[in-house]
């Protein structure tokens, strides 16, 4: 019935927009209008397992929602999740779907033009600039000011103040829905794996020391010597048996890519570092270029580099191309990623190494800044109509049944329909032909969730692989973070501070980027270049000024959470 309702939709809207209004975009968000929603259309937002609208709000009210997609995934007009939401909340909501780079393109006229847009924007990836400066224009609707209708959201902003801090803008508002996936793995994107039985017959021919063939299970421990000899004899041999020595790859990463980098080698240093050289330590916001470890640590891979230890395709091959070359004929020795399962053809032949000990017996681990909390995922335009019924309706989002959903696939598709014996979500078997990602990506529109520690222990089973990189990272990973040491989390700057980022932080991070290029694939940095280096840093770059500017908004952060 519902989608026959639906096909009439245009029809219907048009036979009652006298009585609610829709076609416009004058503001009907007064307490009468709230009063009318109710007594018409049957508008509830209390109770998440009835309808939010009646059978005659189905018909007359609708949204126009706007966003970005894979380019694998169904029109979110067809995925099943999104009618299902719609036969339990009696919202429709029309989506016109683009790819990322077409939004790209089309951002600022989006905004820009008053007379026709959508009511919101979904994946509307917001940053915290963007953010004030629409909101200053009145162009964004305060979302704060309507929790009353999102009971799931309201609920996690009182639980947790952290989420609260990240999502407050300078004055006092909240512009934006968040994405928010904990599993506690985006901290650490790197796990050192060993072909072992590459390693094994190194062992055999006496190529390494101090490690025998017992050693080479998961959790594993190298010096650097230890690995660097393990390498130079993957270099000089046929290891995959082939015949050709020379298609051995010792060390493998994805140069500056957000997983499987090249930051854990800066732990054989005794540095944290990640791919903007910023991270938090006991409460300061440090900048890793700074210290003349760097300088070492990175004369020490670009030996390594020169070396033809570390592969030099590292620095430019994408990450697709990374894990294409990684199927088939084995040809990596020692690689960084999440888990072997998704990078070789044959992960058993693979084991987790803790991470490397340095030349001075440091060992620890990179503390990445990808956020777990993303904070402009989704925006409403100030003018929308009836927006307390689409409030609603994506305050459903959050619900961790329907969270699950978003962002891994329906029930019926990728979950069971029947719940385990836990009482929890779990995932179907895959279907023939189809690999989680392919499945994942085409019935899930991904974007605002709530998927915490609650949902992972009572409502939802992990996927099976983000289950496995949790368990590997707690094992073998995170006992090599110091205390103290933290990511740099999402902030809030003020209007001053924004425009002291724009003002430098491009040019700090190609300025870094390219010296940092330069020396590794070049034999590594002279003193005195790194004397120039240094003072550059403070100097051209303004390093410090921005350094300023992070430490007042984490502090601040701080002082509320």
């Amino acid at each position: 019935m519902k989608k026959f309702i639906a096909t009439l939709l245009l029809l219907s809207m048009l036979l009652s927009l006298a009585a609610c209004g829709s076609s416009g975009k004058k503001d009907n968000r007064t307490g009468s209008d709230v009063d009318t929603l109710v007594s018409e259309y049957g508008f509830q937002w209390t109770d998440p397992n009835a309808p939010i609208l009646n059978e005659k709000g189905a018909q007359e009210i609708s949204f126009s929602i706007y966003s970005s997609k894979n380019a694998s995934a169904l029109d979110y007009n067809d995925m099943k999740i999104m009618q299902d939401l719609y036969e339990s909340t009696n919202v429709y909501v029309s989506w016109e779907n683009v790819s990322e780079s077409v939004y790209s393109q089309q951002k600022n006229l989006i905004f820009g033009n008053t007379s026709d847009r959508p009511d919101a924007i979904y994946h509307a990836g917001m940053t915290a600039g963007e953010i004030i400066k629409y909101a200053q224009r009145k162009v964004l609707l305060p979302i704060s000011d309507y929790l009353e209708y999102m009971p799931n959201f309201a609920k996690i902003l009182e639980e947790r103040p952290d989420i609260k801090a990240q999502m407050t803008s300078e004055d006092g508002k909240i512009y934006a829905l968040p994405r928010i996936e904990e599993m506690g793995l985006f901290k650490h994107p790197n796990i050192l794996f060993l072909n072992k039985n590459w390693a094994a017959a190194a062992i055999q021919a006496g190529a390494v020391s101090g490690v025998s063939e017992a050693d080479l299970k998961d959790g594993l421990t190298l010096t650097a010597a230890q690995a660097e000899a393990l390498m130079t004899y993957f270099r000089d041999n046929d290891m995959n048996g082939n015949g050709q020595a020379d298609d051995e790859r010792p060390m493998s990463f994805v140069y500056n890519n957000w997983q499987g980098n090249q930051c854990d080698l800066y732990g054989m240093f005794g540095l944290n570092d990640n791919l903007e050289h910023r991270v938090i330590v006991d409460g300061k916001v440090t900048y890793t270029v700074q210290d003349d470890r760097f300088k070492d640590a990175t004369n020490f891979i670009a030996n390594w580099v020169s070396n033809n230890l570390i592969d030099k395709v590292s620095f430019e091959i994408s990450q697709d191309n990374f894990l294409a070359n990684g199927k088939g004929t084995e040809t990596y020795g020692f690689f960084y990623w999440w888990e072997s399962e998704t990078v070789v053809s044959n992960p058993e032949n693979y084991i987790v190494c803790t991470p490397l000990v340095g030349p001075n017996g440091d060992q620890t681990v990179c503390v990445s800044n990808n956020p777990e909390i993303g904070t402009g995922e989704l925006i409403f335009f100030a003018d929308v109509p009836n927006v307390e019924v689409l409030l609603a309706y994506f305050d459903r989002y959050y619900d961790p049944i329907i969270s699950a959903q978003i962002n891994y696939g329906p029930i019926g598709i990728v979950y069971e329909e029947e719940l385990d014996s836990n009482g929890m979500l779990v995932q179907k078997e895959l279907p023939a032909g189809l690999t989680a990602d392919e499945l994942r990506m085409q019935n899930a529109p991904y974007g605002i969730i709530y998927l915490s520690d609650y949902a992972w222990n009572n409502v939802v089973n992990m996927e099976p692989r983000a289950q496995l990189r949790v368990e590997r990272l707690d094992t073998f990973i995170r006992k090599y973070c110091p205390d103290g040491v933290i990511p740099t989390p999402n902030l809030q700057f003020t209007l001053d501070e924004l425009n002291t980022i724009s003002n430098y932080e491009s040019s700090l991070n190609d300025y870094i980027r390219t010296n940092l290029v330069k020396w590794l694939m070049n034999g590594g940095v002279s003193d005195a270049d790194w004397t120039t280096f240094k003072n550059d840093l403070t100097g051209r770059t303004h390093l410090d000024e921005l350094q300023k500017v992070y430490q007042a908004a984490y502090d601040r952060y701080t002082s509320s959470t």
